[in-house]
C-alpha cells in the first residue's frame, strides 16, 4: 500500500509541473488583491455581500444555479457517487434561501477588523495598542457542498481577506455559477474581481502546485473527507487549519429521560447524516431502562444499527460489530450508527479517547454530577449537553457561518468564524523615544 501511494504521489508531483505557472499567477493575484481589500472599509465590504444577496435573490439567477447544480447531480449519479455526497451536493430553493440568509447574517455581524484588543502606555511614554487586522490570502480546498463557496467567500470578504476557491470536480458547475455571482458583486462595488478566484483545473496535481505557493498564500483550509485533508496537510509548508474527521459520539446516561434521548439521538444521526457533526457512535448506559425503546425508535426513523453483543441482546435486528477498531472509528456519513452498551463513565471516556476524533461529543443526562464529570474529562472541540451535536456549526452558534470546523488547538478550535480570519498587529506611537 505504501508503494502504491508513493507512486501515486510521484505521478502527481510530475504532473504538477505543468500547472506551476497557472498556480503562481493565481497565488500572486490573490496576494495583490489582499493588499486592496485589506484597505477597504466595513461599508465597502458589506456592500459586496449586499450585492451578492441581491443577485442570488433574483429568480432567473436561482433558476440558473439550480440548472447548473443539476448537471453536477446528474454527473454524480452517473459516476455512482455515494448517496451522502450527492446529498451534500444537491441544491434546492430551500438551500439557496439558507445561503442567502447566511449572507445576511454575515452582513449583520460586527466587523472584527480594526478592533482594539488592548492598549496602554509604556513607562517610557510610548502608547501601545494591539488591534485586529485581516489574515491574508486564504486557499480553501473543499468537496461536494456548494454552500461552502458562499460561506468561505463571504467570510473572507467581510474580514478583509482574499480567497482562492478550489472545489471538488463533483460540484464544478455549481461552484462556478456561485463564483460568477461573487465576481459580479465585486465589480458592482468597484473592487478587484481577483479578491475571489476560482480554480477551474480539477486535477489534484494543480492543487498540489498551489499548495507549494507558500510565498503568496498565508493559510490553507481543507474541508472534506479524511483522505483530502491528509493529502493537503502532508504536502504543503503553508499553515493548515483542519479537522481530521468527524467521528462524533453521543452518550445516553442511566439518568436520561427517554423522550430527550430519542429526539436528540435521531436528530444527531439522521437530520443530515452526511455532515461532520452527525454522530457515528451511540453509547448507552447498561442501567438506562429504555434502551430497547430508544433503539426501536432509531431503527424506525431509518438508522441502520450496528451493535456490540449486549446491544444485540436488547435489539436483535442490529447487525453485529465485526471489528470494533474499524466500525467505531469510521466516519460513515450515512444512516449507519454503531452502538455500544457501557457500564460506567470511565468506559465512556476511554471509548471516546480511543475512537473519537475530537470533534463533537454529546451527553443526555439529568444527573448534574455526571454531566459535570463528562465535560471535565472529555477534551473535544465541542461538548453538547442535552442537545444535538448538529449544533456544532458556525451559523447555529451565532457566527453567521464558518470557514470550517477545526479539531486542532492553534490558532482556532471548533467553528472557524469571522474573528478567526483575522490576526493581530501592534502599533506603538512615540515622541522621539529611542532604546538605550
Amino acid at each position: 500500500m505504501t508503494i502504491s501511494l508513493t507512486n501515486e504521489l510521484q505521478e502527481i508531483i510530475e504532473r504538477s509541473k505543468k500547472y506551476i505557472s497557472y498556480a503562481e499567477t493565481i497565488a500572486k493575484n490573490s496576494k495583490e488583491a489582499f493588499q486592496i481589500i485589506r484597505q477597504t472599509s466595513k461599508n465597502q465590504r458589506n456592500q459586496v455581500l449586499t450585492n451578492l444577496i441581491d443577485l442570488m435573490s433574483k429568480k432567473e439567477n436561482q433558476e440558473y444555479l439550480i440548472e447548473q447544480n443539476q448537471i453536477d447531480v446528474d454527473n454524480a449519479q452517473k459516476n455512482q457517487l455515494a448517496p451522502a455526497l450527492i446529498d451534500r451536493l444537491r441544491l434546492s430553493n430551500k438551500r439557496i434561501e439558507e445561503m442567502i440568509q447566511a449572507l445576511q447574517d454575515i452582513v449583520n455581524l460586527p466587523d472584527p477588523v480594526g478592533e482594539i484588543i488592548k492598549g496602554y502606555t509604556l513607562p517610557n511614554g510610548i502608547e501601545l495598542i494591539q488591534k485586529r487586522v485581516p489574515l491574508g490570502s486564504i486557499f480553501t480546498v473543499y468537496e461536494s457542498r456548494p454552500n461552502v463557496t458562499i460561506d468561505v467567500g463571504a467570510l473572507c470578504i467581510k474580514s478583509g481577506n482574499s480567497v482562492i476557491l478550489r472545489g471538488g470536480k463533483e460540484a464544478f458547475y455549481s461552484n462556478k455559477a456561485l463564483y460568477e455571482f461573487f465576481k459580479q458583486a465585486l465589480i458592482q462595488a468597484n473592487l478587484s474581481e481577483k479578491i475571489i478566484q476560482f480554480v477551474e483545473e480539477t486535477d489534484r496535481a494543480c492543487m498540489f502546485a498551489l499548495l507549494q505557493m507558500d510565498r503568496y498564500i498565508d493559510l490553507v483550509v481543507p474541508r472534506g473527507g479524511e483522505a483530502l485533508i491528509q493529502f493537503v496537510s502532508s504536502n504543503t509548508k503553508i499553515p493548515v487549519v483542519k479537522h481530521d474527521k468527524g467521528v462524533c459520539n453521543l452518550y445516553i446516561d442511566e439518568s436520561a429521560i427517554l423522550d430527550k434521548a430519542i429526539t436528540i439521538s435521531i436528530n444527531a444521526k439522521l437530520q443530515r447524516p452526511s455532515v461532520c457533526n452527525a454522530i457515528e457512535n451511540l453509547l448507552i448506559h447498561e442501567k438506562f431502562p429504555y434502551a430497547k425503546e430508544l433503539l426501536e425508535a432509531l431503527h424506525n426513523a431509518g438508522a441502520q444499527l450496528l451493535g456490540c453483543e449486549k446491544t444485540r441482546k436488547i435489539f436483535p435486528q442490529a447487525k453485529p460489530i465485526e471489528d470494533p477498531d474499524i466500525e467505531y472509528s469510521t466516519e460513515y456519513l450515512d444512516n449507519r450508527l454503531s452502538v455500544k452498551i457501557v457500564s460506567n463513565l470511565d468506559e465512556v471516556v476511554s471509548f471516546i479517547y480511543k475512537y473519537g476524533s475530537g470533534h463533537s461529543e454529546g451527553i443526555v443526562a439529568e444527573n448534574y454530577s455526571v454531566i459535570e464529570e463528562f465535560q471535565k474529562r472529555i477534551d473535544s472541540a465541542g461538548i453538547f449537553i442535552n442537545c444535538s451535536t448538529r449544533f456544532h456549526d458556525g451559523g447555529q452558534m451565532g457566527m453567521g457561518a464558518e470557514i470550517g470546523i477545526s479539531t486542532q488547538r492553534m490558532h482556532v478550535r471548533g467553528p472557524m468564524g469571522l474573528k478567526d480570519l483575522t490576526t493581530t498587529m501592534y502599533i506603538l506611537k512615540g515622541n522621539g523615544q529611542i532604546r538605550t
